[in-house]
């Protein structure tokens, strides 16, 4: 039985940059928000520059993990919004929706929220608002902070 292939997509400093500045666009016209909660740690980046284009300066954290390097692990919420209440007029931005665990979560927590990502992938793309690149479930995606320069094997290496 042959393994899945797992897809790569590498997402450079100018590629995050210029993604996150699109999904600040596509947001513009829903605020004014009162302000933002950022998912993290993925989702401080382009937080901080959805945060700069749209001019917000009330920013929180909610503190999630659920992943040990690329291995998932159960949900484990380290700090919730205290200031977001049940999050109307707040917007929430992660890097990406997965499998829509943390969604969920931050949901539950502030139903009434804008919840925006950079990426969607297929599972957790229905517990988003926003979002503007979608991705393949079985696709990896590799964040500047996770990367350094490297050799890398051709794609048909890889079968």
């Amino acid at each position: 039985m042959a393994e899945k292939l797992i897809k790569s997509f590498p997402v450079s400093w100018e590629e995050l940059h210029r993604t996150s500045k699109a999904l600040a666009w596509r947001l513009l016209e829903l605020g004014p928000f009162k302000g933002l909660i950022a998912v993290t740690r993925g989702g401080l980046v382009p937080a901080a520059i959805v945060a700069r284009e749209l001019e917000i300066r009330l920013i929180d954290t909610a503190c999630i993990s659920s992943y040990n390097g690329s291995e998932r692990g159960a949900l484990d919420i380290l700090k919730p919004s205290d200031i977001a209440s049940d999050g109307k007029d707040w917007l929430i931005v992660d890097d990406l929706v997965d499998t829509g665990e943390t969604a969920r979560a931050l949901r539950t927590m502030m139903p009434n929220a804008h919840f925006a990502t950079v990426y969607a992938k297929p599972a957790g793309r229905p517990l988003v608002d926003t979002f503007v690149t979608e991705v393949s479930q079985d696709t990896w995606i590799f964040f500047p902070w996770d990367m350094e320069p490297q050799p890398t094997k051709p794609i048909i290496g890889l079968r």
